[in-house]
């Protein structure tokens, strides 16, 4: 009797506490003091609600599915747990279900212009991918000034080559200067050539090795700069020998690391060693070529070097050892063509005041950004890291940013994917910023951050950092336990030995082999497995992998690690029947993406490998190397490195009150970038007392 009274009081006690701090706001929740029976409803599915939210944090958005599913069971017309519900689907790759619970909520008139822009976003992502689109025409979406409050900043920017970081180098033919510039515009280093200085420097590229060449066309030599602009030497000189050239314009380099300058003054393409050795040159008139007349733009593609041509407007084809393959563009099909730089399977030319794509394969010409009839000059169009166009004038003195006008309507996608609340009233946050097709947006800074609690500023907001500088990433490899797959366990040795060993010691490897059923088979530092053995393995050989198991296994053990974090396939290429029988490549994509995974494939043998495979690899930024190719596998924890991270953390001081850990209290954060923004509110629960 003493007890039922004592569990009366403390539920009593409760039900008041939930009455003064519940966030829902359905008619079932709202009235609390109709009855007992509904009070003991609504306490109910706010302690299930409150569960679930701290797993959410956690990372185990099964568990947070289960405890908003309860929650709901509880109040079934909360918007707010389906808000919730919907997140916790979304981050569990099944975007079908989170945008079924997001729209109910919606229609109840929940979440206002906010939810019907994510449900808009996350709709056209299932629809479309984030690769180069030929045939999409591009806008500014603002520009980086040579002339800033009449402060000069550079004059007649001929040429940009874009950092991973956001951040762009501008290479200054009027001012004869290389300009670093941040994100935001403001000019972060200065860089010339010690003692001489630039001599009209034309182009500029990244060589294999990370450094940056830029060609001068009044100096006849071409310049070495380590990739933070420091001066290395200079190679070349004026003359119509082999290593000699007359007014170089544009770069290109091979699989090989040689070097092409297009030389305009000997109507020529001089070809140079990595270490700017003289090799040969090719383009002047042979039997089966007229011959080059004002060479210009050029870019290596498809295993050819593809050279472009101001007085015939024609873009020719020849060989690593330049021998004339034939035309890519008839001629006349440019009026004065400028810089060609390649992306993905196209091509991105300069023309007077226009930017064409080039299919490599076809030589089909799109156009993508004209600039109007204003009086303009573009030299050189290249893809950033965040998904734009920058293109460089030289009349009008700017760099535009260009991007698709999709993005400059619908604005940036933010997530507050994590909140720290653990040292209240101190809050961090993890948010991700990407654009409309999922490509992350990397380089913000804390000025392009807003932080507010209910509306209202908050107290000593401190960014703290982004993932993408970070240089450690963890990695899950999972290895095929097919039939096929087994029968090259020397392949996978190396493979993973040589990855391994590539990580130096840094970050964390899970080893999954992938059978009948999925094993974890090892977990802990790379040095641990740089004598791996495939004898080893605990998972028997199998005519049946379950593949989608070991992608949702792995994922799961990715979710918690560094920031950077990747799946490593070391298959055969072929699938199995019912490899993919309880989860569907979107839902794994989904899964990936979500939780910023990418799937990289090692091919074991020579070949390529299945659709699905390679479907889950180009949808999720992941690449494909073959075990044996010429560079090693070192290249391997590089990409995954480089692939952009728009994850960024910041803290603040809350000055809310945390009801004994009982109230729900509400962060919303906004991102700005040039024209573009962003917007996410959540909430989060303070520790108990």
């Amino acid at each position: 009797m003493k007890k039922s009274v004592a569990l009366t009081i403390v539920f009593v006690i409760s039900s008041l506490l939930f009455a003064q701090q519940t966030p829902f706001t359905s008619d079932d929740a709202v009235a609390v003091n109709a009855s007992g029976t509904q009070t003991a409803k609504s306490a109910l599915a706010f302690q299930e609600f409150r569960r679930g939210v701290q797993a959410y944090y956690r990372g185990s958005f099964n568990d947070a599915i289960l405890q908003f599913e309860k929650s709901l069971s509880y109040l079934p017309n909360e918007n707010l747990i389906l808000d919730w519900l919907g997140k916790s689907y979304y981050r569990s790759g099944i975007e079908g279900a989170a945008l079924q619970q997001w729209q109910f909520a919606s229609d109840n008139g929940y979440g206002g212009l906010l939810l019907k822009n994510q449900i808009e976003i996350v709709r056209e992502r299932r629809i479309t991918d984030n690769a180069y689109q030929s045939s999409v025409t591009y806008t500014e979406a603002g520009s980086f000034p040579g002339r800033n409050d009449n402060v000069l900043v550079f004059s007649q920017p001929i040429s940009v080559l874009p950092e991973a970081d956001g951040s762009v180098w501008v290479l200054a033919y009027g001012s004869n200067e290389l300009v670093k510039i941040d994100i935001n515009g403001l000019v972060v280093n200065r860089v010339n050539v010690p003692l001489i200085g630039f001599d009209r420097p034309m182009d500029m590229i990244r060589t294999k090795n990370g450094s940056i060449l830029v060609s001068e066309s009044a100096g006849d030599r071409v310049s070495v700069f380590t990739a933070k602009g420091g001066f290395v030497k200079s190679f070349g000189e004026k003359g119509i020998g082999v290593g000699q050239m007359v007014g170089p314009q544009y770069l290109a380099q091979d699989d090989s690391e040689n070097i092409y300058v297009t030389d305009f003054g000997n109507a020529r393409v001089d070809v140079f060693d990595r270490d700017g050795n003289g090799l040969f040159y090719f383009g002047t008139k042979s039997a089966d070529f007229a011959g080059l007349t004002a060479p210009t733009g050029i870019a290596y593609a498809n295993g050819a070097v593809c050279v472009a041509d101001a007085v015939t407007g024609a873009v020719y084809r020849f060989d690593t050892a330049g021998n004339y393959l034939g035309l890519l563009c008839k001629e006349k099909t440019f009026i004065k063509p400028e810089s060609m730089k390649p992306w993905g399977g196209y091509l991105v030319m300069c023309d007077k005041n226009r930017v064409y794509s080039i299919d490599v394969e076809t030589g089909a010409v799109f156009e993508n950004v004209s600039t109007g009839n204003a009086p303009s000059r573009v030299t050189c169009a290249v893809p950033d890291a965040n998904g734009n166009v920058l293109v460089s004038d030289v009349v009008t003195n700017e760099v535009y940013i260009m991007a698709k006008m999709s993005e400059l309507i619908g604005g940036l996608f933010v997530q507050i994917e994590r909140v720290d609340a653990t040292a209240f009233p101190r809050v961090t946050l993890e948010v991700k910023v990407e654009n409309r097709h999922r490509q992350s947006i990397v380089g913000l800074k804390d000025v392009n951050f807003f932080v507010t609690e209910r509306k209202g500023a908050v107290l000593d907001v401190k960014y703290e950092g982004s993932a993408h500088a970070n240089d450690i990433a963890d990695v899950t490899m999972i290895i095929d336990r097919s039939v096929s797959a087994a029968q090259r366990s020397e392949a996978l040795e190396r493979a993973v030995r040589e990855i391994a060993s590539s990580m130096n010691g840094e970050g964390s490897v899970r080893i999954i082999s992938a059978g009948a059923m999925p094993v974890l088979e090892y977990t802990g530092s790379p040095s641990g497995v740089e004598k791996f053995s495939a004898s080893a393995l605990k998972n028997p050989v199998s005519s049946q992998v379950q593949l989608d198991n070991a992608l949702r296994l792995a994922v799961n053990g990715l979710i918690p690690a560094e920031k950077k974090r990747a799946i490593i396939f070391l298959t055969d290429g072929d699938v199995s029947q019912g490899a993919f029988a309880s989860y569907s490549l979107s839902d794994l994509s989904a899964y990936m993406n979500n939780n910023s995974v990418s799937m990289t494939v090692v091919m074991l043998s020579q070949g390529t490998p299945a659709r699905e495979i390679a479907y889950l690899t180009e949808h999720t930024n992941g690449s494909e190397y073959y075990v044996y190719r010429n560079q090693g596998l070192s290249d391997v924890m590089k990409d995954i490195l480089a692939i952009p991270n728009g994850m960024y953390r910041l803290s603040y001081t809350s000055q809310l009150k945390k009801e004994y850990g009982q109230a729900y209290l509400p962060v919303e954060i906004e991102a700005y970038l040039m024209n573009r923004s962003g917007r996410a509110e959540t909430g989060y629960f303070a520790p108990l007392d």
